[in-house]
């Protein structure tokens, strides 16, 4: 039964529902193998690399406290690759399922928090020099980051309080599902907080993130006193961040958001004739937003010399095959005859 009148699209008696997909159950799980593996391998080559070129690289707070916040959120990957590949069945309890989504909130947010104290600290270095030069000291680092936990763990917090699991019996069958958002019952409430959450937790960061490379984009373009290496990093990290909350940030949060009143209306049993499309581009936005974890290790490279690593890295690696070969064939070198 369908009522056109609806300015949402039709009002349905209960035929309003997420078309089934196996996504979740199929791509998800292989996403978060993927991110966990590349993450942990990828987050501990930077901090590696950083505390061992700590005098050249400088005391960079700031990357340090980026990586743990993907190391938060690596660990409880294992767990979800589970739920997903038994059906969307969570074994784990219900204080395990609000700890991992705490800790998913954790590494997005604070992502984006120390993303944007980066590039405030890029602009400063290369629009302010002479105001900043021996003001900006670790200390004010340490600070600063203990802030944006904080402001990451107050803004995250009140989301424990929804509910987050709930048993579904079937015939022989039992349930248990572990929401990413909440029930059904709190939607109308969650999308009032997730708005909020959005506006200060993404838009305010990114608009400043916006200005800051806008501004140091124009200061590169018409000055001439900046060296080339520098120019250099920094559009480095400009590529690395657009790609960021291209592909991670932007999508997700705009349909969440959408996902989220879809839900509400679908309640009041009103079906807008979008639902299916923002459910399926959801679903493949909570897998891309992971990416972050294996992405941000990418911000490392504006503070080093990508061409100069790439000819340490072939170096190293014709050393290692010049050993093989002499331990194959012997150390004494042949001599060609005069008949070859």
């Amino acid at each position: 039964v369908t009522d056109s009148t609806s300015t949402y699209g039709k009002r349905m008696t209960g035929n309003c529902t997420p078309i089934e997909s196996d996504y979740e159950n199929k791509f998800l799980p292989a996403i978060y193998i993927f991110v966990f593996i590349i993450g942990l391998g990828a987050n501990g080559w930077v901090l590696k690399s950083m505390l061992q070129k700590q005098k050249k690289v400088g005391n960079n707070v700031f990357l340090l406290n980026l990586g743990l916040a993907n190391f938060l959120f690596l660990p409880t990957l294992p767990f979800l690759s589970a739920y997903y590949l038994m059906n969307s069945d969570w074994i784990f309890g219900d204080a395990f399922c609000k700890i991992t989504r705490f800790c998913f909130n954790l590494n997005l947010y604070g992502s984006i928090g120390f993303l944007t104290c980066i590039s405030v600290d890029r602009y400063l270095a290369i629009v302010h020099p002479m105001r900043v030069m021996g003001r900006m000291t670790v200390t004010h680092s340490v600070v600063i980051s203990v802030m944006v936990w904080l402001l990451v763990s107050l803004q995250s917090l009140p989301d424990m309080f929804y509910p987050k699991t709930s048993t579904n019996k079937t015939n022989s069958n039992v349930n248990r599902t572990c929401y990413h958002t909440t029930s059904t019952e709190y939607v109308e409430d969650y999308l009032k907080y997730s708005v909020g959450w959005t506006l200060t937790g993404f838009c305010i960061p990114f608009l400043i993130l916006l200005g800051c490379y806008g501004h140091v984009t124009v200061v590169l373009c018409h000055t001439n006193t900046i060296k080339k290496v520098v120019k250099q990093r920094s559009l480095n990290l400009l590529f690395i961040l657009i790609l960021l909350f291209s592909v991670c940030y932007i999508p997700y949060h705009i349909l969440t958001n959408l996902n989220l009143y879809s839900r509400g209306l679908i309640k009041q049993s009103i079906c807008p004739k979008w639902n299916n499309g923002v459910f399926s581009a959801h679903q493949i936005s909570r897998g891309l937003v992971c990416l972050n974890s294996v992405l941000n290790p990418l911000v490392y490279l504006h503070i080093v010399d990508i061409p100069t690593k790439l000819n340490q890295f072939l170096r190293r690696s014709r050393r290692m095959f010049d050993r093989l070969t002499v331990s194959s064939y012997g150390r004494t070198p042949v001599t060609q005859s005069a008949q070859d």
